[in-house]
């Protein structure tokens, strides 16, 4: 008798507000400054920028100038030392900024057999280290041109709108990730591809484009609001209290998959 095979599914989740509080790029202005990659006065033009991603968002054309902002800032940086000042300084900035409902979504959906993506326009220096942090299966995530060991200031692959769910979509086809039953979550409406690509789609902490979306197709809106310190979860009994989480986020996510059924049928 044979056995019937199940697709694989996957929970692609954006990463800078979504995941984390603030932008994973600011975050490592000062460090990078310490290091020597950049100067003072960049390291307080990058902060005000993220400032006011942070508080206002950005449209495809600014976001598209940061973009052209940040590969011109990066361009000549020796890789290996932005490596190092990112490794050494990424437990410290990043684990307080993690959203605790993030976290606990992660494991349900591990727990429920679903391999997690980290999706993120970030440069993959950054994402790949907070992706290992957090424990998810694969990243997607912006690559920089190199050449002789430094940044030559041309972007390879942007992660951003719907090269992400291209991206997504190659992911799949290689992995066997059946789409219509996968899930997506993101904070921007510049991912709306991403979100529609899969079956699930969730907006978090969404901006108000993304929540008009959301609100007229009947997709889940959530709102994170508990950054964590991940050690303090990653403790022997923070272990215990993920384990619990990943149960009833689990739980959780079959329920809604079941209303959804439903409502469909």
């Amino acid at each position: 008798m044979l056995c019937a095979v199940h697709p694989r599914r996957a929970a692609f989740f954006d990463l800078d507000k979504t995941v984390i509080a603030r932008s994973s790029t600011a975050v490592f202005g000062r460090p990078f400054y310490r290091g020597g990659l950049i100067t003072r006065r960049q390291m307080l033009r990058t902060g005000v920028v993220h400032l006011m991603y942070h508080m206002f968002g950005a449209d495809r054309a600014q976001l598209d100038r940061m973009r052209e902002y940040f590969a011109s800032l990066v361009t000549g940086w020796d890789v290996a030392q932005a490596r190092r000042v990112i490794d050494e300084t990424l437990t410290e900035l990043v684990e307080p900024m993690v959203y605790a409902e993030a976290v606990e979504l992660i494991a349900g959906h591990r727990a429920a057999g679903r391999d997690v993506v980290l999706v993120s326009s970030s440069g993959v220096e950054l994402v790949e280290p907070i992706g290992q942090l957090l424990g998810v299966d694969r990243v997607i995530a912006t690559r920089m041109s190199i050449a002789d060991g430094r940044y030559t200031g041309e972007v390879e692959f942007y992660a951003f709108g719907e090269t992400k769910a291209a991206a997504a979509r190659e992911l799949a086809d290689r992995e066997g990730y059946d789409l219509t039953e996968s899930f997506a979550y993101s904070d921007s409406h510049t991912d709306l591809p991403l979100l529609e690509a899969v079956g699930n789609a969730v907006a978090v902490n969404p901006d108000r484009a993304l929540r008009r979306v959301a609100l007229e197709r009947g997709w889940t809106v959530l709102r994170f609001e508990r950054p964590t310190a991940l050690r303090a979860k990653l403790s022997p009994t923070g272990a215990m209290l993920i384990g619990a989480a990943a149960g009833v986020a689990a739980a959780g996510v079959a329920y809604w998959v079941r209303q959804r059924r439903r409502s469909a049928a």
